[in-house]
């Protein structure tokens, strides 16, 4: 009656025994480290290994280790000065080919580490940091789509010349053919040629004019891939800035969710998540007079003008030779001639193959690089909330062709070295698709994040030895296993948080506190059970075994219901409360376990069936 088999017995201690394994890794703390990591998807070799280490030797930086693993090198420090020297080195040791950052590394002994036992990851407001919440311009990425789609329809109606005009009119184009037989044979290659577009209206007023837009599918694929473009873009501009283990994740249809672990610096942060900014190059107009098109605030055929930063005027060709989408890599420097700062950049086989048929053309020629950045912020005007776009386009420089070239050159008239970085760290990242704002921004010190952790630690202790105590003087012995059941309920949840490598964050412990007080509801309820059974029933053993078998049911049902509460949570909600729906998941499932069945194991191996027994301490 109260004997479990001996297979049930094994089973129940390996599962018990499998969870303490798995939560050991979590005592051993963590070392000061400095990653090391190649860009892009390039792995690394052991000879990446030996210089990382000749670096750190040369500079006589003691180290506790420095292994290869995986897709990094991680190298181990005693304290927090020689891992910030370490860094510097190894940055600067390195080049810019390899992503240098601080880490903080789990000290687990390589024994267990090999058997998979890993620490809990722990969440930003627990180690420090910054958190951002970034919104993607989904209005400028359907206008976007919208005049490529323009230049698309041109090029198409173009060859047999039907139309007069084609215009932009809020998101649709507007076409006016130029007869009916016109206007039947565009609608028919429109619907041939041109998937992503649909006829919206014929025109009332005039029969030879329609309107033509995105189709409803083109409309939320162009949204999803520059949400896509986005997310790649600043996970590129996050391993250039060189931050350990970020955090960089949709959240909803048009939101990013970017969180960079011991970051403090939030303006450097959102000066590079932030900046859609991208070049052109365009040969200079030497023909026309820049100071007549000022005046009279129009330009020529073929130009356009443009402006430096300093406010000087400047006629620029409309052609563009090449663009930032066609750079592969730039870097920073100072230019040995005159001092000043400037940016190397090396354009892919298209581009190259641009700039050389254009330098061989215009040799002696003027070209300018413009600089194209744009902007979108949430500004209240007549007490509404409006979001305000704004595109910059400055010259940076324009310079004399003086010989071919085609892939690489350098680009000078920059103002300072750390604009010359941030230029060369954007164009090296790649272009946001789509301007982003920052709607919410969060910065947690590494202060805070220790002391968060020590009060979410002593919460946990202080719930949980008064949930022991009340439950060893209220039941006594049958409390004293449920103490253990508990005990053992707690190792459990920081076992699979381990396994899982669910981030635990604050309101994570938050859902460990409230597990701690639920997990003995279970058992209260199974003891109460036994003393009624008690009072009708004088075969203690048959008390026993109605008192669990009874119970089961209305723990499950009350479990369940609260387990789908916290699912739903962990499906709907975001940050902090997925967090909180984690660990109280986890907890539950752990705690029908332990309270159900693991109490049961022990009470059977006290007051087994084999005994006869005369009183029982409940």
């Amino acid at each position: 009656m109260n004997q479990f088999s001996t297979l049930k017995n094994i089973s129940i201690a390996f599962c018990l025994l499998l969870a303490m394994l798995y939560a050991v890794p979590n005592i051993f703390g963590s070392d000061l480290a400095v990653q090391v990591s190649a860009t892009g998807d390039a792995s690394l070799a052991p000879a990446d290994l030996e210089r990382v280490k000749k670096i750190l030797d040369t500079k006589s930086i003691a180290y506790k280790s420095v292994e290869l693993t995986g897709r990094r090198i991680l190298a181990r420090f005693a304290n927090n000065e020689s891992q910030l020297t370490a860094k510097d080195s190894l940055k600067q040791g390195l080049g810019r080919n390899y992503v240098t950052a601080l880490n903080l590394a789990p000290s687990v002994p390589s024994w267990l580490a090999g058997l998979g036992g890993k620490a809990m990851s722990l969440g930003l407001d627990l180690r420090g940091g910054v958190h951002f919440l970034l919104e993607v311009d989904m209005k400028s990425v359907i206008n976007t789509a919208i005049n490529k789609s323009y230049n698309e329809l041109r090029a198409l109606l173009r060859k047999d010349r039907l139309y007069k005009r084609v215009k932009i009119k809020g998101e649709q184009v507007v076409i006016l053919f130029k007869t009916s037989e016109a206007k039947a044979k565009g609608i028919e290659l429109i619907e041939q040629e041109l998937n992503d577009l649909q006829v919206l209206e014929v025109s009332l007023d005039d029969e030879l004019k329609i309107s033509v837009g995105l189709t409803k599918k083109a409309r939320t694929d162009v949204k999803k891939n520059a949400l896509k473009q986005n997310i790649t873009t600043l996970r590129n501009r996050v391993n250039e800035l060189g931050v350990a283990e970020p955090i960089i994740q949709q959240q909803g249809q048009e939101r990013i969710v970017v969180q960079l672990p011991g970051v403090q610096d939030t303006a450097r942060a959102k000066e590079i998540l932030g900046a859609v900014a991208t070049l052109e190059f365009r040969l200079v107009d030497e023909k026309n007079d820049v100071k007549i098109a000022v005046r009279s605030g129009r330009s020529p055929a073929g130009s356009k003008l443009y402006y430096f930063r300093d406010g000087q005027p400047l006629l620029l060709k409309t052609r563009v030779i090449t663009t930032g989408e066609n750079i592969t890599g730039a870097s920073s420097g100072i230019d040995s001639q005159n001092g000043t700062p400037m940016v190397n950049i090396t354009l892919d086989s298209a581009g190259g193959r641009a700039m050389l048929d254009t330098t061989k053309k215009y040799l002696n020629h003027r070209m300018a690089v413009v600089f194209i950045e744009n902007k979108v912020e949430t500004v209240l005007e007549k007490g509404k909330i409006v979001k305000k776009r704004s595109t910059t386009q400055d010259i940076i420089n324009a310079a004399t062709i003086q010989g071919t070239f085609s892939s690489r050159f350098q680009i000078t008239g920059i103002d300072s070295a750390r604009e010359a970085r941030n230029l060369a760290l954007l164009l090296r990242a790649g272009s946001l698709s789509a301007p982003i704002e920052i709607i919410e921004e969060r910065t947690i010190g590494p202060s805070l994040g220790a002391d968060n952790i020590i009060k979410g630690v002593l919460s946990v202790i202080i719930g949980f030895i008064l949930v022991l105590i009340f439950m060893a003087v209220r039941y006594r012995m049958f409390g004293l296993v449920a103490n253990v059941a508990l005990t053992l309920n707690l190792v459990m949840i920081v076992a699979v948080l381990s396994l899982l490598q669910a981030t635990l964050t604050l309101p994570g412990i938050a859902g460990i506190v409230l597990t701690v007080g639920m997990a003995v509801d279970a058992n209260v309820l199974i003891f109460e059970r036994i003393k009624e059974e008690l009072r009708v029933n004088s075969d203690i053993q048959k008390a026993i075994s109605s008192g669990y078998d009874k119970a089961v049911l209305t723990i499950a049902d009350a479990n369940i219901t609260t387990l789908i509460a916290a699912l739903v949570l962990f499906s709907f909600g975001t940050g902090p409360v997925k967090g909180f729906a984690i660990t109280l998941s986890i907890g539950i499932v752990t705690s029908m376990f332990t309270a159900i069945i693991v109490s049961r194991a022990i009470i059977n191996k006290i007051y087994g069936n084999k005994k006869k027994l005369e009183e029982i301490s409940i």
